[in-house]
């Protein structure tokens, strides 16, 4: 059943204590230093890799990463070219967790007429893969893909790999995009989620296809649920007005993204003071990338 999917999508990875109660928020990110950037340090998104989500409570801009989940983004792209998401509700929400949405019966138990899909729970990363580290700790990389918090193996292990490449990984930072499915691994299909807080236990679980650039305070406003695990009993859900691929949009309607490029010297000096900041407690999801937008 579908419901399977709308509940045991998410409580099957993190135990299930979360059918219950939801996690306490974690303290929240520091802000983001001050210090000026200079045009060189943005980076621009193509617009075939943003997501531009219009709900009733704002809009919600998704950097794609097909490098990462090339199913799973080509899904989504397929999906919102065909209208398929437009009106659909936020059919479960749980504060300091995560919003799921994408089924059109809008009680978890939906889902597109397209078959499910393969997971894509790790990537390979290689020499030219774009990664941009931050931080080292014994045996792994932690680090950002364009917007994505990543963790992989070290580099000195494409040495002793066939491909010259090394397993890597999405991590549930707050924002993080990750695809809902049933209780087998290759089960997911149209239905999606948007953490809202950060929820380690759900990494290498649940395939990840974007991060959430513009309107993460949206995704923290959207109706929270009153019924079970989240779902919806008599509170009014929030919907999805409208889902496009910014570069299917009319000129005019098509917002322009940049985000810090992990590749400027200004990212290395967000990292410093971002540890600074949070001493022993850093992590990558406490890492908020500075973004503009213009357009749209």
């Amino acid at each position: 059943m579908r419901l399977t999917l709308a509940i045991a999508a998410i409580t099957l990875a993190a135990g299930t204590a979360i059918a219950q109660e939801a996690p306490p928020p974690p303290p929240p990110p520091p802000p983001t230093p001050a210090t000026t950037i200079v045009p060189q340090d943005w980076r621009a998104v193509p617009a075939e890799n943003l997501l531009v989500i219009d709900t009733t409570k704002g809009r919600i801009i998704v950097e794609l990463t097909p490098e990462i989940a090339p199913l799973h983004v080509e899904r989504i792209r397929l999906l919102a070219r065909n209208g398929f998401y437009d009106g659909i509700v936020w059919h479960r929400v749980i504060d300091a967790f995560m919003a799921q949405t994408g089924d059109p019966l809008g009680n978890g138990e939906g889902q597109s007429a397209y078959p499910d899909l393969k997971a894509e729970f790790t990537y390979r990363r290689g020499p030219q893969s774009a990664f941009a580290p931050m931080a080292e700790p014994t045996g792994a990389r932690l680090g950002f893909h364009n917007a994505l918090p990543v963790q992989t193996q070290p580099d000195a292990v494409m040495a002793t790999t066939a491909d010259n490449k090394v397993h890597g990984w999405g991590l549930y930072c707050p924002g993080v995009a990750g695809m809902a499915r049933d209780e087998g691994n290759d089960t997911a299909n149209s239905q999606f989620f948007i953490m809202r807080q950060a929820y380690p236990a759900l990494d290498k679980r649940y395939t990840i296809w974007g991060a959430t650039v513009v309107g993460l305070d949206v995704v923290r406003s959207l109706q929270v649920g009153d019924g079970d695990n989240g779902m919806m009993a008599a509170a009014q859900p929030d919907r999805m007005i409208r889902v496009r691929v910014a570069s299917d949009l009319p000129e005019a309607e098509r917002p322009s993204v940049q985000v810090l490029s992990p590749d400027s010297p200004r990212f290395r000096t967000l990292i410093e003071e971002t540890r600074a900041l949070r001493g022993a407690d850093f992590s990558a999801c406490d890492v908020a990338l500075p973004v503009q937008v213009t357009g749209g």
